[in-house]
């Protein structure tokens, strides 16, 4: 398929900058996959939305401070995005104009120096002299919001940049349709009969790189890390086998479940995916998904149009443009059942 069908024209103040004042109150477009038809609603209508007996599946990876701001040794400025620590202690970063870069050292905060020990196009590879630690980016390293958002984060993104369920840290970037529950909504949607149960997919930047080739095809997927717990798997395996949904929170759950998928059943254990979803892929566990409105020519708008079809997809977001709903990592929700 063309890349340029999966484009869609969002006004520039649609994009939001802000998570809203409270979470839990954003708007939600529901799209029923069978008739086509839009509806609207609220998170917190979740409860009334969501049958009993649906296994919700949450991707609990919590977004470390993976944002450094250092120096070269002329005083020019340096971001590196940490993506991943490698076994030898050193990490996987992205740095602009990475391969230019090989050799160079860089001084961060607290007196750590960092080279560029390897570099490729865009991605490369840094050591820290001393070792990084999750302590030393708690305290000096950003938050690291997408590009989109066009302000400096704030101590407020530490809270509302991370789902209340954030558990195993890991992620270069939020699974932001879980940002919109609270602790209060999940407990109202267990009252209700609905299975709440928690997956780890540590999240990548190359979730929001744009498809730069002409045809989806052609694009190739990053590589992330993922875990499924074996009381998930059970909690999966047994609403397959009784007919009853599997409600996704966030392409990252969805990628995470049919990457496990052995054929038969759910596999527990660790992984890591490379998934790629495009239309004409077949689901073999998920069969509902809660997800924001992702960025034009994305493998994430790709994903949700092989889910729900390209021509609803679309038709939806054009509504939501119309109602003047908020996209992106904090902006409203979407849920297609």
């Amino acid at each position: 398929m063309k890349t340029r069908a999966f484009s869609f024209k969002l006004p520039q103040e649609l994009i939001a900058q802000e998570p809203p004042a409270q979470r839990g109150t954003s708007r939600l477009l529901v799209l029923d996959r069978t008739s086509g038809g839009l509806s609207h609603a609220r998170i917190a209508d979740l409860p009334s939305l969501v049958t009993a007996g649906t296994v919700m599946v949450l991707n609990d990876s919590r977004v470390r401070k993976a944002r450094l701001c250092g120096t070269s040794r002329t005083g020019g400025r340096v971001e590196a995005l940490l993506l991943e620590p490698l076994p030898d202690g050193k990490w996987k970063a992205l740095l602009e104009q990475a391969r230019r870069r090989r050799g160079k050292e860089y001084w961060f905060p607290g007196g750590v120096k960092g080279m560029v020990a390897e570099a490729g196009e865009g991605t490369c590879t840094l050591s820290f002299d001393p070792p990084l630690d999750e302590a030393y980016l708690e305290l000096h390293g950003h938050v690291p919001l997408p590009p989109y958002i066009r302000r400096p984060d704030t101590p407020a993104d530490g809270d509302r940049y991370q789902t209340v369920y954030a558990r195993s840290i890991g992620s270069a970037a939020a699974p932001t349709a879980g940002l919109h529950l609270t602790e209060g909504l999940l407990s109202e949607l267990r009252r209700g009969g609905v299975e709440v149960v928690s997956v780890t997919l540590h999240v990548g930047t190359g979730t929001f790189l744009p498809i730069r080739g002409e045809s989806v095809e052609e694009h190739v997927m990053h590589t992330e890390a993922y875990n499924v717990p074996p009381e998930s798997a059970l909690a999966v395996n047994r609403a397959l086998r009784e007919g009853r949904p599997v409600l996704a929170v966030g392409t990252t759950a969805v990628r995470t479940l049919e990457s496990a998928w052995d054929g038969g059943e759910l596999r527990p254990g660790e992984g890591r995916s490379s998934l790629y979803i495009t239309p004409g892929y077949r689901f073999k566990v998920v069969s509902r998904l809660l997800t924001n409105f992702h960025t034009p020519r994305s493998t994430l708008l790709v994903l949700v149009s092989a889910f729900a079809g390209l021509k609803p997809i679309l038709r939806a977001y054009r509504e939501a443009i119309r109602e003047g709903y908020r996209f992106f990592s904090y902006g409203d929700a979407m849920l297609i059942r």
